[in-house]
């Protein structure tokens, strides 16, 4: 009896063991499962690169007010222009040469004729993707009849790109020659639409 009771004792234990090892509960341990991966978010793009040197034509409209001169003094306007934009952000710089002819732009009054006009501009715009809202402002330079001198202008325009390579967009300026050749304060608008081609 005493030795059946001692046997008892070990091989309990023993048996007890062996069912742990076979049920995997003394078995080398479990790998913990890997993490998922984490998905990055692509960058968001708020706007367009509009950087770069351009060049283009513009049709426009013109009216011109001259102190002490009567009568209409309007016409059709028509020239080319390069430029250069370089893009912050959302805030656009740039800086534009254009020359401007004219049709018919004759004072019916007087005979003075309007022949062209020079400008040489600064432009800020904000870049907003597809379109590029902007003012603009500058010096100017006008011939009226064969005579020339100088004055300043200032307006607004908006750009929209068709593709990565041209630009429609419409300019509203508004022209000031004071005391031009020591004469008359003269005062023109115009309003222009420009297709431009990006470099």
């Amino acid at each position: 009896m005493k030795r059946t009771l001692t046997t008892a004792l070990i091989t309990a234990p023993l048996a007890v063991a062996g069912s742990f090892a076979t049920a995997g509960g003394l078995a080398e341990p479990v790998a913990a499962a890997a993490p998922a991966p984490v998905a990055v978010a692509a960058p968001v793009s708020y706007g367009s690169d509009w950087s770069g040197a351009y060049g283009g034509l513009s049709l426009g409209y013109g009216d011109v007010d001259a102190d002490g001169v009567t009568g209409d003094f309007e016409g059709t306007t028509f020239g080319g222009h390069i430029g250069y934009n370089y893009d912050m952000g959302n805030v656009v710089l740039g800086a534009e040469l254009e020359a401007v002819g004219t049709d018919d732009f004759v004072n019916d009054a007087t005979g003075l004729e309007l022949e062209q006009v020079l400008r040489a501009k600064v432009r800020a715009g904000y870049d907003a993707g597809a379109y590029l809202p902007y003012v603009t402002a500058g010096v100017a330079q006008a011939t009226v009849n064969g005579d020339e001198d100088n004055g300043y202008f200032y307006g607004l325009g908006v750009d929209y790109a068709l593709s990565d390579s041209f630009t429609v967009g419409g300019e509203v300026l508004r022209h000031e020659f004071e005391d031009f050749n020591g004469g008359a304060d003269i005062t023109a608008d115009t309003v222009g639409l420009r297709v431009s081609y990006n470099f």
